[in-house]
């Protein structure tokens, strides 16, 4: 399943409810497993990014459709990259010619 690796912070909204942090991540876990996908790891971290979590769902258009739903509660803005195992990377190093 592709992964997808969020930079995430909080809005306005999601720092004055930052004692929630841990059930609205739990509840985006259980979401994920609803939509087909996995929220494999969550971490609150210190620096420019206020959460980072690495999640697998089984295409873009899925993980589109989750991280839209979580970032509508209010709470959370998101960057996401699309990451690439060692495996995925030989394929598309193979291409090249």
């Amino acid at each position: 399943m592709p992964t997808y690796i969020s930079l995430i912070n909080w809005t306005d909204q999601g720092v004055r409810q930052a004692k929630e942090s841990l059930d609205r991540a739990k509840a985006a876990g259980e979401l994920a497993e609803r939509m087909g996908g996995t929220l494999k790891d969550v971490y609150w971290t210190v620096g420019p990014y206020d959460i980072v979590s690495i999640a697998e769902f089984p295409d873009d258009e899925t993980g589109t459709a989750f991280l839209l739903a979580i970032a509508a509660q209010g709470n959370i803005r998101t960057a996401t990259l699309r990451a690439f195992d060692a495996e995925e990377m030989s394929g598309i190093v193979g291409k090249l010619g």
